[in-house]
């Protein structure tokens, strides 16, 4: 029976969580939390000093590997190489993404193509991959970083928002399908992120302008997506699949 104390709902040890892009910003905040609250972390990222980042972590034995999840067989070299580590995989949070912004008009098919493979494909492939795991695990989760671009008009985003509205679509069958596993699927959308490459993108006058379009006059912090990943992942989020929670200080409810 579930335990639906505190202390039994965000207790993490032992568990695994995998998590794509887990070198920096949103990735490395998700892995910092949960390690703090005793899980075993596989973090996989381009970075060629992944493995240093992952032992950088609180508490001992995290894991990196560095790869291009995009790459025909590299979901499952990374799925493969995380279960050799631990022997299971609870927790996948699809995160690895980036963000090429041109106008509709000249995007590229390259900066088209490399979205899509890296926002879109690499999680699906990295779900199915770590499908037999998670489903081993009894409770498995995965939770998938879209943004309030997958739902909103932004300008100069168009393969972005493509990209993300594909991983709500994706979140929802992937919840119907694998329910009956022990498997929740849910996404959580912010606004921007005060990450290093956000600070960098949204600096100046640019920033200044669209954070008077938030409520709450702010853009979110790292720490602040990864205690949201954290509570889809824990024990107190059973009941919650196929949903995408909105951090986004207000702006998409206007």
């Amino acid at each position: 029976m579930t335990s639906f104390s505190f202390d039994a709902a965000f207790n993490l040890t032992g568990k695994v969580v995998l998590v794509t892009g887990g070198g920096a910003g949103i990735g490395n905040a998700v892995a910092q939390v949960f390690a703090e609250r005793g899980a075993h972390l596989a973090l996989a990222d381009l970075a060629p000093n992944i493995a240093d980042l992952a032992a950088a972590l609180p508490g001992t034995g995290h894991f990196g590997i560095a790869s291009d999840i995009t790459k025909p067989g590299e979901p499952e070299r990374v799925v493969a190489a995380a279960l050799e580590k631990f022997g299971r995989i609870d927790v996948l949070v699809n995160n690895a993404g980036i963000a090429i912004l041109e106008s509709a008009e000249v995007v590229t098919d390259l900066a088209w193509d490399r979205t899509i493979a890296i926002n879109l494909t690499a999680s699906f492939k990295m779900a199915r991959a770590a499908f037999p795991a998670l489903s081993k695990a009894g409770a498995g989760r995965i939770v998938n970083i879209a943004s309030q671009a997958a739902f909103i008009a932004l300008d100069r985003h168009v393969a972005y928002t493509a990209s993300k509205a594909g991983i709500l679509g994706m979140t929802k069958v992937l919840a119907a399908e694998w329910a009956e596993f022990g498997i929740t699927v849910n996404a959580i959308s912010p606004t921007v992120v005060e990450t290093e490459l956000g600070r960098k993108a949204w600096a100046g006058d640019l920033g200044v302008q669209f954070k008077r379009k938030i409520p709450v006059g702010r853009f979110a912090q790292p720490e602040e997506i990864a205690l949201a990943v954290l509570y889809l992942a824990s024990g107190a989020a059973g009941m919650i699949t196929g949903e995408n929670l909105v951090v986004d200080g207000g702006f998409t409810i206007q």
